[in-house]
């Protein structure tokens, strides 16, 4: 089995590479794509997340509603960027 801490910096690296695609013209819309794609990926952590009543830094993680429609406009955008 994979540790966690080797998931989350995994993502981490994806997060970063794909912000820094964004700062590079040719390959840009790759990286909003694939920024869009780690998005959807991670979603359902997130849903679980608010269900649990989960906290971070001893505050409730954002609620679901809110996460969801946030995350809605995070992914178009990063479509919007990729076309």
């Amino acid at each position: 089995m994979v540790p966690f801490i080797a998931l989350t910096g995994g993502f981490v690296v994806l997060e970063l590479a794909g912000a820094a695609g964004l700062l590079v013209p040719p390959v840009a819309p790759y990286a909003a794509a694939g920024l869009a794609q780690l998005m959807i990926a991670m979603f359902p952590a997130n849903v679980l997340a608010a269900r649990r009543g989960l906290t971070l830094a001893g505050k409730p993680v954002t609620a679901l509603p809110i996460r969801t429609a946030l995350q809605v406009l995070f992914v178009g955008a990063a479509i919007a960027a990729a076309v």
